[in-house]
């Protein structure tokens, strides 16, 4: 199984940037998804973005044309490049790895979660 790794979270100003990592280890990404997923207490884990191995994109609706999903194969990471950064955007950030899916109980691989809390 793949453990993945996240970083990169912290506190940003509404207008802000932040990228986020995903360093996965383990085994290679072959040719799995790569999601983002995010959190507030409370509520349930939302989609932020996924990236398939052939490098089909989805995002949700709320963070396109600010958010970047990327990924190096060569250095087994994936990376959200956060833009504009809206009070709404704070929760914790999970990565995840599985089937390409927008939903996130298709996913089988988790990492800890990275905070991303905005200030005004």
């Amino acid at each position: 199984q793949v453990q993945l790794v996240e970083s990169g979270g912290g506190l940003v100003q509404t207008g802000g940037s932040l990228r986020l990592a995903c360093t996965a280890s383990g085994r290679t990404f072959g040719r799995a998804a790569m999601g983002w997923f995010r959190q507030v207490p409370g509520r349930d884990r939302k989609f932020v973005a996924t990236i398939n191995w052939d490098d089909t994109k989805l995002y949700t609706d709320s963070v396109k044309g600010r958010f970047t999903i990327s990924r190096d194969t060569a250095k087994n990471t994936m990376y959200l490049q956060m833009n504009d950064i809206e009070p709404e955007d704070a929760a914790v950030y999970y990565c995840a790895a599985g089937p390409f899916s927008t939903n996130w109980f298709r996913y089988d691989s988790w990492g800890q979660g990275t905070q991303v809390t905005v200030s005004s």
